[in-house]
């Protein structure tokens, strides 16, 4: 597969899970048969020791993808050169296949909130981010892959859709998407859209990744917690994506109440038989 930004190939890497502490001696000592690995990239930035001594022995052997959760594309505060700088450094040390953050801004100020916030999807903020998504990916010389938020809040001053806005900004930004299929699930929950039509809406051929994840559902909204097992409906729209896209680099996220890395895998590897089962895929 080969997304359409900047002339840069994406691999389908295959079915992978993040890299998380509570994992970190058996990935080291049993090097499970997982196609590749996710981290959080500040997890990793400006820091040694034990961490970033791990990541380095992980990295020599599985591809690594790099997400962030700091980057504030959509802030109006200057963009931290300082930031773009380690975490480059971090992408050409650990040689990450792709490297990426959220569609959303993080603070104001100089003050992170440590928070996605969501963003007004006008016209005006889509020139913004856009030309903030250019400016990024010359200094990182390298395609940023961008994930759909999950939202709790819309505002009034919106004018065009989120499916809309993403596809607009992926095209004129000229950089990839990252599809969270549990963030569409779970924003269409909360704000009463119809999740087929918003993924109907998403240019597939700038998709080089794809999240799956389980939330919380409190019956009037629902909550991005990222605690598993998948849920059925989450799995429908999955399905719905592979089915119209061919598989694509996805990822289980499990960050709450994390279990075993079996069974997180476990996950991965169901990902792995439903998209052979819609593509007639062979490992």
């Amino acid at each position: 597969m080969r997304a359409a930004a900047r002339g840069f190939a994406f691999p389908a890497l295959g079915f992978g899970v993040g890299l998380r502490t509570l994992h970190f001696e058996h990935v080291l000592r049993r090097e499970p048969d997982v196609d590749w690995f996710e981290i959080i990239s500040e997890n990793f930035m400006a820091t040694g020791g034990r961490p970033l001594e791990v990541l380095e022995q992980v990295a020599q052997r599985y591809p690594i993808v790099m997400h962030g959760v700091s980057l504030s594309i959509g802030s109006t505060d200057p963009l931290d050169r300082a930031y773009l700088r380690e975490l480059k450094a971090l992408a050409e040390r650990i040689d990450a296949v792709w490297l990426g953050d959220h569609v959303c801004w993080t603070g104001v100020a100089g003050r992170n909130t440590h928070e996605l916030l969501p963003l007004v999807t006008t016209e005006s903020t889509l020139r913004h981010v856009v030309q903030r998504i250019r400016v990024v990916q010359d200094i990182l010389e390298r395609p940023l892959v961008l994930e759909n938020p999950s939202t709790y809040a819309t505002f009034a001053r919106s004018t065009m859709r989120e499916s809309e806005f993403l596809g607009r900004m992926a095209e004129e930004g000229d950089c990839a998407l990252l599809l969270d299929v549990n963030n569409v699930y779970v924003s269409a929950r909360n704000h009463g859209w119809d999740p087929e039509q918003y993924l109907s809406e998403i240019p597939l051929e700038r998709v080089a990744q794809i999240h799956i994840a389980g939330h919380t559902d409190h019956g009037s909204h629902c909550i991005d917690t990222h605690i598993g097992p998948v849920p059925k409906p989450v799995w429908r729209l999955y399905e719905g994506v592979i089915r119209r896209s061919g598989p694509r680099a996805t990822l289980i996220e499990w960050d709450e109440r994390i279990p075993s890395f079996a069974r997180v895998h476990a996950e991965a590897l169901e990902a792995r038989k439903r998209t052979a089962a819609i593509t007639g895929a062979r490992r």
